[in-house]
């Protein structure tokens, strides 16, 4: 009996320290320092060295793929072009006009994609992408025209030429039976010739991250990185052949650069980021659909963004640090707490909580919420993001410092760093700290790189033939 009621006084006593910690005391663990920050920029740099490899690309967790893509868009560009953006559950297919004097017109549609159809067969995904490019040529009228085609592709590949490129792994909640370590290039080809009735020459196949570099060095020449914060997380950058061991292309009579797709987001799956990675990092990785990859992006991006912050509050609640311990059926459901909800809280002024009161009158916990919980909640929101825009800053500063350039312009897009409120001068004010300080630099928010790149990469091709 002693030995239960000693139990209970030790538990007691445990969450009675626990209640006198504030809310950001408690969760320091989410919280980047910079000689942190420093490791991680250096233990990317690493990485990127083995991914540039030949002996080491195998077991490199950032595999730094090649893009064949070796020369930047120089404003003369001319033409129609279309562009077929898939990156996540909508997909957009663009017509997009280059004219003298650096003018663009651009017309888009977006297509949405199915959940069957996400993870069903491939065949399905690429007839249903066909389908769509017949709709949209009908529609804006090039039905019966030939036009060179970028294909913007922002999965995880292998790419072995301008217009071949083998998917590696599927992320974002896609799972299509039959097309990894298939070229996608050729499956939308077949899927094109199925139909029968519209031609297209596939001029390039990228990421969006090559597309959002590409976009905006056709307004600024400087731009030398490309950078994606949205759904998923993923830069790119211009590097010396000199130090792509991979490269198979020609040597003589071609830029000697060429754009490397990083693919950051599966830096740490080879448990380099351990010492960081939280309990809530661990949950998620290990409740999705592709456990043990992809682990700093689960840290970054928009994907796992609000899922992290529900895991963190349903943690306070459990230890009656919020709400007086009281919880909720939505809040308690894994995803219902939706990454635009940080966005909108971290955009109230400070000290008020209209959003914040909004979100969690959604979540049904409107009710109990005090002025203290609305604070403790920003609180956590602002913790996950700060750390998401800190982790981004220090692969950034690994790219800028790789590349010693003194005056780089970096392109930036993606729903986190276009929509959330501070997450751009976060990023401007941890680079700053952690580049070499004769590097000057700037961050760009992309206009549709995904599309208009992926025009420009085309365009570009066609240039130079």
């Amino acid at each position: 009996m002693r030995e239960y009621t000693d139990a209970n006084n030790k538990a007691a006593a445990s969450k009675n320290r626990r209640a006198k910690l504030t809310v950001r005391e408690r969760l320091q663990d989410l919280v980047l320092s910079t000689d942190q920050a420093l490791e991680i920029k250096n233990k990317l740099n690493h990485e990127i060295e083995r991914g540039l490899g030949k002996d080491t690309h195998d077991t490199s967790s950032v595999k730094c793929f090649i893009t064949y893509v070796q020369d930047l868009p120089n404003s003369k560009e001319r033409g129609k072009f279309l562009a077929l953006d898939l990156g996540g559950t909508n997909f957009r297919v663009l017509l997009i006009t280059l004219a003298e004097g650096a003018h663009f017109h651009m017309d888009s549609k977006i297509y949405a994609v199915p959940k069957d159809i996400m993870t069903g067969p491939g065949t399905g995904l690429f007839d249903h992408i066909a389908d769509c490019l017949a709709d949209f040529m009908k529609e804006y009228d090039v039905y019966k025209e030939k036009l060179p085609l970028g294909f913007t592709f922002s999965f995880p590949c292998v790419q072995e030429g301008l217009t071949k490129a083998r998917l590696s792994t599927w992320t974002k909640g896609f799972n299509c039976e039959g097309v990894e370590n298939n070229d996608v290039v050729k499956l939308l080809k077949e899927a094109i010739a199925r139909r029968g009735d519209i031609a297209i020459t596939v001029c390039a196949v990228l990421n969006d991250t090559t597309g959002t570099l590409m976009s905006s060095a056709w307004v600024k020449p400087n731009c030398r990185v490309g950078v994606i914060v949205g759904t998923g997380s993923n830069a790119c950058y211009v590097e010396k052949l000199e130090n792509v061991q991979l490269w198979d292309g020609p040597t003589e009579g071609v830029p000697d650069q060429v754009i490397i797709n990083t693919e950051w987001g599966a830096f740490g799956d080879n448990d380099v980021l351990e010492n960081i990675r939280t309990e809530y990092d661990r949950t998620i990785d290990r409740e999705s659909i592709n456990p043990g990859k992809q682990l700093f992006e689960k840290m970054i991006s928009g994907m796992y963004m609000g899922e992290l912050v529900r895991l963190v509050l349903v943690k306070l609640i459990r230890e009656g640090l919020i709400f007086g311990g009281k919880s909720s059926d939505l809040i308690q459901e894994k995803g219902r707490f939706y990454t635009k909800y940080v966005s909108e809280i971290e955009s109230d002024k400070q000290g008020e909580y209209h959003s914040c009161l909004q979100v969690l009158e959604e979540l049904g916990l409107g009710g109990v919420a005090t002025e203290t919980d609305m604070a403790d909640v920003r609180t956590v929101c602002e913790l996950v993001s700060r750390r998401a825009a800190h982790l981004t800053s220090a692969g950034v500063a690994c790219l800028l410092d790789r590349m010693g350039e003194k005056d780089v312009t970096v392109a930036v897009d993606g729903s986190v760093y276009r929509f959330h409120p501070h997450f751009h001068h976060l990023m401007m004010d941890k680079i700053s700290e952690l580049i070499d300080p004769s590097i000057k630099f700037d961050l760009m928010l992309s206009e549709d790189g995904s599309g208009r790149g992926a025009a420009l990469v085309a365009a570009v091709a066609c240039r130079d033939r």
